[in-house]
């Protein structure tokens, strides 16, 4: 069978496609189809505070494309995830509403704590009984979320992003609420190990010198700096990155280093999960709980 998530968060808008494989007593989702297209939300909202009719037109074409994506490849059942843009646009609802009358597709505006709890649900599997600091970066929220022997102990989402950075929309005093949670919760008596996940962490992740899923501060540090002596025309016909990752992936990578450097963390692991992954567990579960029951 396969599923799908639709993740459309401040910068992007993502839809994966996956196979169930079934090994033993073992599940686990194979991609078979991954499309991002870059909308843009967080610019509006950020600015304006609401989803502009032009970027509503062009989210409406997407989930149209989505829909018949999802309907060549047989998609049995679905999951659409809005985040931090569509939850602060004071049309998001109604944005929402409207597309769902004319594509069908349901997109579930979710809070912080709903997002962090989806992505908490695949991440939690990377980790071992260490102190580990998850530092999730979004176009809008960067969620912390504070593990110890694979449990998790606290979490907060910040309204800092990499969007939001860009456009300069930070609210008043949110870094240093950020700096005061992980200075009030990070046990500093035991050793603390990074986790990053992201879109733009990926991208430097793939960038540096690393060893398996681990790679260091220092390394990050060289590869932001390495970047950000490039214009953003060159970071773009040089480095060969996506326009629309160019120009936020140095507000991004300044959030990680911050939050690993407040932490004390040398080390940062990235598993290359994220809310789709999490959107995509949701899925299995919710579908598994429709099917009838077998006889004994």
């Amino acid at each position: 069978m396969k599923i799908a998530a639709i993740d459309i968060g401040s910068n992007a808008a993502r839809l994966q496609i996956s196979t169930v494989l079934h090994v033993d007593d073992v599940i686990s989702f194979k991609k078979v189809e991954y499309v991002r297209f870059p909308l843009r939300l967080g610019h509006d909202v950020f600015n304006f505070g609401e989803i502009t009719p032009e970027s509503e037109v062009r989210t409406n074409k997407l989930m149209q494309v989505y829909k018949l994506l999802m309907e060549l490849h047989e998609v049995e059942d679905y999951m659409a995830c809005a985040t931090s843009a569509m939850r602060e646009a004071v049309n998001g609802h109604k944005v929402a509403t409207r597309i769902k009358e004319l594509t069908g597709i349901e997109i579930n505006i979710i809070d912080g704590q709903k997002e962090a709890e989806l992505i908490n649900n695949v991440v939690v599997q990377a980790l071992d009984e260490r102190q580990f600091l998850h530092i999730d970066v979004g176009g809008g929220s960067t969620e912390l979320n504070l593990y110890l022997n694979r449990k998790k102990v606290n979490s907060k989402s910040f309204k800092i992003g990499s969007v939001r950075s860009l456009e300069g929309k930070e609210t008043k005093g949110a870094w240093n609420k950020m700096k005061d949670w992980v200075d009030e919760n990070v046990l500093m008596t035991q050793d603390m190990v990074a986790v990053g996940t992201g879109g733009n962490i990926n991208k430097i992740f793939n960038l540096v010198a690393k060893v398996n899923d681990t790679t260091t501060l220092a390394e990050i540090e060289r590869m932001r700096n390495y970047i950000s002596g490039y214009s953003l025309e060159d970071r773009i016909n040089k480095l060969r990155l996506n326009a629309d990752r160019a120009d936020v992936i140095i507000p991004a990578a300044d959030i990680y280093i911050s939050v690993m450097k407040w932490a004390g963390a040398d080390t940062i692991v990235v598993p290359d999960l994220g809310l789709k992954d999490g959107i995509l567990q949701l899925v299995y579960e919710r579908w598994g709980k429709k099917q009838p029951k077998k006889k004994p």
